[in-house]
């Protein structure tokens, strides 16, 4: 039996550079628009757009990410500054994303469905492209619901995650893989076209 038991997607969390070296928590303040109202959660991927300002990445199957969101700093309605596990959306000024947006970092996620069901992948997903599964997170905890998209291993080249490799203390079978390690296959500081 599998220790510990995966039973919900909870984002993308940092474990260390695709060559091997500790990952040592570098991050990038990323400013959020002021009318930007849509949450973003700690371990959802962002974007840059065109203003500079970072917002949620919305491309399940294609789309260039800057990093992975891991907190927020904001001034609330009461004027308070506040760091925050997450974006709520609304009411806040002066708003940033704390993002790991190193192009080489590898991140552990779960495997799921679209609709948020944990699946898995083989080891033979190592090495493809997978999609990712965007579904709004949790705002009790400020986690994110990501995940890489269950049975979408490919070869294509636009979309978001490529797979490092699997995680064996998760699995459920010998070959049911349900966290998988990734980097972002099409991050946007590697990418010949800007925002």
């Amino acid at each position: 039996m599998a220790y510990p038991t995966v039973s919900a997607p909870y984002g993308f969390q940092p474990v260390n550079r695709i060559d091997g070296t500790p990952y040592a928590g570098q991050t990038r303040l990323i400013p959020i628009a002021s009318d930007y109202n849509t949450a973003i959660f700690n371990g959802d991927l962002v974007k840059l757009v065109t203003a500079g300002t970072a917002e949620l990445f919305t491309g399940a199957d294609d789309g260039v990410a800057v990093g992975v969101c891991v907190g927020v700093q904001y001034v609330n309605s009461l004027g308070q500054f506040t760091p925050d596990q997450y974006y709520p959306g609304t009411s806040v000024t002066d708003a940033f994303a704390i993002v790991v947006d190193d192009p080489m970092v590898a991140f552990k996620t779960a495997v799921a469905s679209d609709a948020g069901v944990i699946g898995s992948a083989a080891r033979a997903a190592v090495g493809s492209n997978m999609s990712v599964v965007i579904n709004a997170g949790d705002t009790a905890t400020g986690n994110s619901a990501g995940a890489a998209e269950a049975g979408t291993e490919a070869t294509t080249a636009t979309l978001p995650l490529r797979v490092i490799d699997v995680v064996t203390e998760t699995a459920t079978a010998a070959d049911a893989f349900v966290e998988v390690i990734v980097k972002l296959n099409t991050h946007q500081y590697n990418s010949a076209t800007g925002v």
